[in-house]
């Protein structure tokens, strides 16, 4: 290797530096650095010649080198011998003080290469750096830069010198006069004195132990008074910033007299830069590392700056933090520090100054304080030992501070307070009491913008952190322990902390069971030493009731359980057992469910038994009152909170009904009737429940009870005489009221049921009764209501069916009164509900109702409830609909009720008549309504039916006309009901014939299997079931119920429903088709007024015409056609029905198609005409009578009874349509045609598309169908088949799918189409010539041809187009001869020479101007070559590779990717038989493949990736063979770099002597037109020369391949300029 190649590879690189991309300089850089890493010092010397002879190069640019440089010299500093370091050291001088401006970058590199040097020529770099620090002279700012980047990185190489640089540097500091040289100074000492204190720190491992911090102390106070004195007062901040840096470190160096005498100067000097600066966090960190150096030596200054100290220090911990400045949450850290040195050394002062700060109303300082106060209780814990009564007693007015700031504050004070022992001092109960109030706190509303900040600000935030506080504080400090136990409590039941309970009751649950663990008598609560504890009842009875809404407060429920179930012995000693079996059944219950899918009542229910469960077990009454006591003292503490409330009125009435003593029972009763706050709901009902519930155990008390309060002054107008009522209102007297109403009612439902019906009507309903002419609506809900519990409870009883209910017909009427003023548009209480269901039940007891009460019950009932209008969409939408659905239920339990009194067809029809004008209503939901609960009744009476004798159901008839129209309402709701009226009266009819109530009819349960047809969304689907429908009731109908039936469905040919109306056609004419034997005598007039129906819009009736079309066309066929055919096109719709007709039967349908077919080739399928303007090109216009038979062909092809004729003509209709639409592309309308068709688009879309060909494409789809080919059609329908078929640029690619999906599904039909479409491959128009060869081509690719015995037939066909003078046609047999090896592979080898003749002859095809043809041949090859015979191969191997080559670089992607698969086909074809000849043709083409890996285009890449892998066992190198397989698997990401690298280090192991072959190929590929091949290219040559062997560099042609690098570095692509620059840093190997 020579000096001079280097130099010039650098040189090279070093030209290209300035480079406007960032990428290629950083390239450049990096090749500059892969020379260096080889040969570092002539690298390094290039560079420096280099930057020495390009004196006026840019500073930008040397500044890269120089960073080149310092990246060499940072891992090969020790390889560099003297002389170079030299060259280095005074290059790297020279550039860093050749201008005496500024320039930091480049000044900075420079300055950088000094300090790698220096890490093995320290020596010489500080004489080239003192050189130029010469006394009396200031120096350059970069020099003294250097010497403290040196003093930091070489700290033992360095401080020797510091003696000799500190007295040279002391003079110029007096003369400095530039503030950024200033600054460097200060820079310097700062780091001076840093090393130093890490060298007097590492003595043991310095080369001179005997430095000692003398040596440096009188110069470091020299510089401290020049720094001190004279800069610190400069205007300039940066030079403020740098010099208080600067005297941090320089303090603890200073002497400590001299110290001292400095403290009281440099002390308020630093302190009064707090003012001048925003960021002061240099200034706290040498003020911290000051008050450090000032203890170390006890000074006694601090004590008279102390207060200056702490107020600024103050100052600087009470600037708000923004998290989005580190140095300013850095500065406080620091703060921090310095409080935490001062509170070591005057702990009395700090608190002096600090708790007074605590008074002040400022937030920010109270917080500030409430920091400092945390951060030296946990720092200075022995100094603070004996000021905790003073902490403590400071903390009671930030206690009632109300922001969320101070309140995170002192939560944060607590914790560190209850880890030091505070919270055992008196007054600690204080601080407890105000974490578990911050607990308590209720959650907040989200702010629209939250601030960066937003958590600290939250109660939310001060919550959260309180409830961590007291888990922490309970379970992780141990001293706490006591204090917190039994303490906490306490706070269990008063309100304000009902927001903690859930943490209160972890923190419990963890301080027991810790106590358990000690022992038992530990763990018991000693209420007689705790007298402010709640008592076992009050935690009993708050525990129980917020376990009613378990999931709020983040899951105090299951909190609560836990607590009682470790509270059990305290509570009473005989629960232990009862408690730990029953509350984790409870616990468990809760895991299941979540606060939304929690069943509340059940869960209410089971938390009651559990009370019922605890007051047997405990089985003492004295225990039981003094719990009841509790509950109602408990009362007044849920206002507010309705749920609990409610829950702990039923806890109330559980407790009292387990009570023995009567006189308690009416005590507490009395009170609760009292203090009740009747004007709330929750008051109301839970009073109610908790009378009912007592009720069960003590109704005469209960209703005592009730009497007294009836006949007490709460009712009267006038006031005085019970004072707890004479301030009440009238309105509030109605509460009362209601409250009462409602106690009786529940009275009446818990009771017991024999002794309730002896009290009913004397004292029950008499106290209700004189309540029902109020207009209140409260009251009368509550009225309702409770009726209807006392009637339920009377109607369950086992006496109901001997009472004589006396006050029933009142009762009734009273109901329906208050039915009846219910607003009819609205349906906002349960009013109608409640009243309907005590109908109910009234109607079951005795006396009976009249008929006409009867009748205005049902009709009253209805009228309400049907007249309402469609649920409205709202807000409380799932409430409304659920009191809708409540409320129909109700009235079907009523309609059924009554249905029940009168179980015979004339009673089921008295119910329909009432309901028949509803169920014909022009309202949709007033119609599913009725229909609805027509189809409840029928169901009720089926399944109540009971028949003694076989007697007629004679009103079926109409019943079944009445529903069975209405299967095809326009609401799909409707529908369903209707068609289980239907169901349910056939069923009927079959009991009434005297079958069994379990037998199932066939025939009838085909209604349920047709009901989703009725939900259908297509209305020939919904047609269609209704005619299914009215099959089963014609099968099902008795012969006298006919007539009554058609004439009922005739009416409702003109019901004003379309779609009824056009399902009462269906039907009748189904009934007329299954029954019609039996009307012989209507006939005549019924097909007389069906065709009359003709004329009418209303298209349902045109299908009733068909049956003539077809008479009339069976006798004259052909005039018929062309009749038809004469109509205009589009055809309307009639006419297209009336075509559809034609088909009815299988021989008339076959004539039709025959006379279609024979039109539609008798004309021609087009003509050319020119438009009126001169030159213009011919248009294609189809003609009317082709176009006419393909309509009608279409329509006729279409009906469903056309499919025996549609098989029989199966090969000519295909052939016909096919070619029809391939002579039809492109072909226009005729213009009034065209007219016609644009205002039909404009006015509604015609029946079928008229476009000639799409029509033509619709009718084929169409015949497919009808001849069985549904898979076919389906099948290119997925693929896109027709939308291709009927364009230009896709017709052949629809033909070659339609193809393929005929011999997938189709075989059997495939000869005599085949035959048919061979016969046309003569036809006069090229379109249809390209149609049948491309179909013909693709059946080649199935092997349903050989399975038929088609094959040799197919191939004589397509070789006769060989030399068809359409190029598409040529190109088509190529394909289909080519299709071969996938259709017949075994076939291949018999006909291989013939097929790689004509494969050959299209590779030169010289009629193809655009090479379509060759590349048809391409494929086709790929295709063939694994199939064929070796020695028909190897005659044409390398005549096909030398042909194929030039293909590698066309411009069109499918000619590239198609030459390079054939080329892998080639190489898989002769694996390991490679005939040297052709071995030639494998190496040649290796590069390219290897590059075309980058082409733009994903198949080519793909394409490169087949064919290097099949290449491989051809080269005979294992090693390359298997990277080409791992790294080039198809769908595997590659790593191009990498790869190339790999398999270049493999062609120079194995192939050296391809050296040179390999670079040029490449070099050709430096000018490709494809920036990612160009950029491939020199990275190929590059990796190539990185693994050759230097014996081998005479292959190359260095200065060629060094000039091909150079102008790629000019290229326009920074990409390959980078790749270029990487591949220059390679040929350092030949350099």
């Amino acid at each position: 290797m020579t000096e001079s190649c280097v130099k010039k590879l650098s040189w090279t690189l070093l030209d290209a530096i300035t480079d406007k991309d960032p990428m290629v300089q950083e390239q450049v850089c990096s090749a500059l650095c892969s020379l260096g890493e080889v040969q570092p010092q002539e690298m390094l010397c290039a560079c420096e010649q280099y930057l020495r002879q390009h004196d006026k190069l840019a500073y930008p640019y040397r500044a890269m080198v120089l960073r080149t440089m310092e990246m060499v010299l940072r891992s090969h500093t020790s390889e560099l011998d003297k002389d170079t370091a030299n060259i280095i050291i005074l290059l790297a001088s020279s550039e860093m003080t050749r201008t005496k401006e500024l320039v930091c970058g480049w000044q900075q590199a420079a300055s950088s290469v000094l300090v790698a040097v220096g890490q093995h020529f320290v020596n010489r770099v500080m004489e080239e750096m003192l050189s130029r620090f010469q006394p009396g002279a200031l120096p350059h700012c970069s020099v003294v830069r250097t010497f403290a980047s040196l003093a930091v990185s070489n700290v033992f190489g360095v401080v020797p010198f510091l003696p000799s640089i500190l007295s040279t540097m002391l003079p110029m500091l007096g003369m400095t006069k530039q503030d950024e040289l200033r600054v460097a100074f200060c820079s310097a000492l700062q780091h001076f004195s840093e090393s130093t204190l890490e060298y007097l720190a590492n003595l043991d491992k310095a080369p001179d132990p005997t430095v000692r911090k003398d040596t440096f102390a009188s110069d470091i106070f020299s510089a401290y008074d020049i720094l001190f004195h004279h800069w610190l007062q400069s205007r300039e901040p940066r030079l403020r910033l740098a010099v208080v840096e600067a005297l941090g470190p320089m303090s603890l160096l200073l002497p400590s007299e001299r110290l001292e005498e400095q403290l009281p100067k440099l002390l308020p000097g630093v302190l009064a830069l707090y003012k001048k600066h925003a960021e002061t966090f240099y200034v706290s960190k040498s003020l911290g590392q000051i008050l450090e150096a000032a203890v170390s030596v006890g000074s006694r200054t601090l004590e008279v700056q102390l207060d200056a100290l702490l107020a600024a220090l103050h100052a600087q911990i009470c600037v708000p933090v923004e998290s989005s400045s580190p140095l300013v949450i850095s500065n406080q850290k620091e703060v921090l520090r310095c409080f935490t040195v001062l509170a070591c050394c005057a702990p009395g002062r700090l608190l002096a100054f600090l708790l007074p700060r605590l008074d002040t109303s400022n937030e920010r300082l109270r917080v500030g304080t409430l920091q400092v106060l945390r951060h030296v209780i946990n720092s200075a814990a022995a100094q603070m030992e004996v000021q905790k009564p003073f902490i403590l007693s400071s903390m009671k007015l930030p206690l009632l501070d109300p922001s969320s700031k101070v309140k995170q504050a002192v939560v944060q004070v607590i914790s560190a307070m209850a880890h030091h022992g505070y919270l055992e001092q008196p007054g600690g109960e204080v601080m407890i009491e105000y974490l578990v109030q911050q607990c308590a706190l209720p959650p907040e509303q989200q702010p629209e913008n939250p601030g960066p900040d937003n958590k600290n600000l939250s109660a939310d935030g001060v919550r959260a952190m309180s409830i961590c506080t007291l888990y922490l504080v309970s379970t992780a400090v141990d001293r706490m322990s006591d204090v917190l136990w039994p303490y906490l409590l306490e706070f269990l039941t008063p309100v304000r902390f009902t927001g903690a309970l859930t943490p209160l009751c972890r923190s419990l649950v963890h301080l027991a069971q810790k106590r358990q663990e000690v022992g038992a008598d530990t763990f018991l609560i000693q209420y007689d030493a705790h007298v402010n504890l709640p008592s076992p009842y009050a935690v009993t009875t708050r525990l129980l009731v917020v376990s009613s809404n378990p999931y709020l407060g983040d899951g105090r429920g299951a909190a609560s359980l836990r607590l009682l179930n470790i509270l059990h012995r305290s509570i009473h000693p005989s629960l232990s057992h009862q408690w730990e079996t029953s509350i984790p059944l409870l616990l468990g219950y809760l895991d299941e469910y979540t606060e939304e899918t929690l069943p509340r009542k059940e869960w209410e229910e089971k938390l009651l038994m559990f009370l019922r469960d605890t007051l047997g077990t405990v089985s003492d009454n004295t225990w039981t009152c003094q719990l009841s006591l509790e509950m109602c003292k408990q009362l007044p503490c849920y206002n507010g909170m309705p749920q609990e409330k409610h829950f702990l009125y039923k806890c109330i009435g559980t407790t009292l009904g387990a009570a023995s003593s009567k006189e308690v029972v009416r005590k507490h009763l009395q009170e609760l009737l009292e203090t009740a706050r009747y004007q709330e709901e929750a008051d109301r009902e839970g009073l109610a429940c908790c009378f009912g519930i007592c009720a069960s155990s003590h109704l005469e008390d209960t209703l005592a009870q009730l009497e007294d309060f009836v006949k007490s002054d709460v009712f009267r107008k006038s006031i005085g005489i019970f004072n707890i009522f004479k301030d009440r209102s009238e309105n509030e007297v109605e509460k009362v009221k209601s409250a009462l109403i409602l106690c009786y009612g529940h009275v009446a439902a818990q009771a017991p049921r024999e002794l309730m019906l002896a009290r009913v009507e004397s004292d029950i309903l008499r106290n209700m009764f004189q309540y029902f002419s109020t207009k209140d609506p409260a009251l009368k809900l509550c009225l309702v209501q409770s009726t209807c519990m006392v009637s339920r409870a009377i109607c369950s009883s086992a006496q109901a069916s001997s009472f004589h209910f006396s006050r029933k017909a009142e009762l009734v009427a009273q109901m329906m009164e208050f039915i009846r003023a219910e607003p009819p548009d609205s349906l906002r209480t349960p009013v109608r509900k409640k009243a309907m269901l005590t109908c109910t039940y009234l109607a079951s007891l005795q006396p009976a109702l009249g008929e006409q009460a009867r009748a205005d019950v049902i009709q009253g009932c209805l009228h309400s409830v049907m007249a309402l209008p469609p649920e409205s969409q709202g807000e409380d939408i799932g409430c409304q609909e659920a009191l809708y659905l409540d409320t129909v239920r109700a009235l079907e339990d009523l309609l059924t009720s009554l249905l029940q009194q009168d179980m015979t067809p004339q009673g089921l029809q008295v119910m329909v008549e009432h309901l028949s004008p509803w169920i014909k209503s022009p309202r949709g939901h007033e119609r599913v309504r009725a229909l609805g609960l027509s189809s409840c009744l029928l169901q009720y009476f089926l399944e109540h039916l009971h028949v003694s004798a076989l007697v007629p159901f004679h009103n079926l008839g109409l019943l079944v006309g009445l529903f069975s129209p209405r299967c095809a309402d326009l609401w799909p709701a409707a529908r369903q009901e209707a068609v289980g009226c239907v169901y349910s009266l056939l069923y009927l009819q079959l009991g009434y014939e005297g079958f069994s109530q379990d037998y199932r009819d066939d025939t009838a349960e085909r209604l349920l299997t047709l009901k989703d047809g009725l939900m259908h969304p297509d209305p020939a689907v919904l047609f269609h079931t209704c005619h299914s429908i009215a099959q089963v009731i014609a099968k099902r109908l008795p012969a006298d119920q006919l007539i009554s039936l058609l004439l009922t469905m005739f009416e409702g040919l003109g019901d004003p429903d379309k779609n009824c109306s056009q399902a009462a056609s269906v039907m009748v004419n189904c009934l007329l088709q299954e029954r019609g034997s039996a009307l012989l005598e209507k006939v005549p007039e019924i097909v007389s007024v069906l065709r009359s129906k003709l004329q009418e819009t209303q298209e349902h009736v045109l299908p009733a015409t068909q049956h003539s079309v077809y008479l009339l066309a069976s006798q004259h066929c052909a005039a018929v056609v062309s009749s038809l055919l004469g109509s205009p096109l589009p055809f309307d719709s009639h006419t297209c029905m009336l075509w559809r007709a034609l088909a009815v039967e299988s021989s008339l349908a076959t004539q039709v198609l025959g006379l279609l077919l024979e039109k539609m080739s008798r004309d021609v399928p087009f003509k050319e005409s020119r438009a009126f303007l001169l030159g213009s090109a011919p248009d294609r216009v189809a003609t009317l009578l082709p176009l006419s038979a393909t309509c009608a062909l279409h329509e006729v092809v279409s009906a469903p009874a056309s499919g025996p004729a549609v098989l029989e003509l199966y090969p000519q209709l295909f052939v016909a349509l096919l070619l029809r639409v391939s002579c039809t592309v492109g072909v226009q309308l005729p213009r009034n045609l065209q007219a016609k068709e644009r205002r039909g688009a404009s006015l509604a879309q015609a029946a079928r598309n008229l476009e000639p060909c799409s029509s033509a494409a619709d009718a084929l789809r169409a015949m497919l169908l009808r001849g069985g080919s549904e898979d076919v059609m389906q099948d290119v329908e997925l693929e896109g088949g027709w939308e291709l078929l009927r364009t230009s640029a896709g017709h052949e690619e629809g033909t070659t799918r339609l193809a393929r999906a005929m011999a997938k599904y189709a075989g059997p039909r495939l000869p005599l189409v085949m035959k048919a479409l061979i016969g046309t491959q003569n036809s006069a128009y090229e379109i249809q010539r390209v149609t049948s060869t491309a179909f013909l081509a693709e059946l080649l690719s199935s092997n349903v041809v050989n399975d038929l015995m088609l094959l040799e037939s197919l191939l004589d066909g397509l070789a006769a187009r060989q030399k068809d003078s359409c190029a598409s046609v040529r190109r088509l047999v190529l394909r289909g001869l080519a299709n071969l090896a996938s259709g017949s592979p075994d076939k291949v080898r018999a006909h291989g020479p013939q097929l790689l003749t004509a494969m050959i002859s299209g590779l030169d095809d010289g009629d193809d101007p655009h090479g379509l043809v060759a590349l048809e041949a391409m494929v086709g090859l790929s295709q063939l070559l694994p199939l064929v015979e070796p020695w028909d191969l190897h005659s044409v191997l390398l005549h096909v590779a030398i042909r194929v080559r030039p293909f590698f670089d066309s411009e069109k992607i499918e000619v590239r990717t198609a030459s390079i698969c054939l080329f892998g086909h080639l190489n898989e074809a002769c694996h390991r038989d490679c005939e040297d000849v052709f071995l030639e043709q494998v190496v040649s083409g290796l590069a390219p493949l290897l590059l075309h890996l980058q082409d733009p285009q994903a198949p080519v890449a793909s394409a490169c990736r087949f064919a290097l892998r099949m290449c491989g066992p051809n080269l005979e190198c294992e090693e390359l063979s298997a990277t080409f397989q791992n790294y080039l698997q198809e769908g595997r990401g590659l790593h191009f770099g990498e790869f190339l690298n790999t398999t270049c280090k493999h062609l120079m192991r194995h192939f050296p002597d391809l050296l040179g072959r390999l670079v040029s190929t490449s070099l050709f590929y430096f000018k490709s037109g494809w920036e990612d091949i160009r950029a491939a290219a020199p990275m190929f040559t590059g990796f190539l020369v990185l693994h050759a062997e230097i014996r081998h560099r005479p292959q190359v042609d260095l200065e060629q391949l060094l000039a091909a690098l150079q102008l790629l570095l000019k290229d326009p692509a920074p990409a390959v300029r980078a790749k270029a620059a990487e591949a220059l840093g390679r040929l350092v190997k030949f350099a």
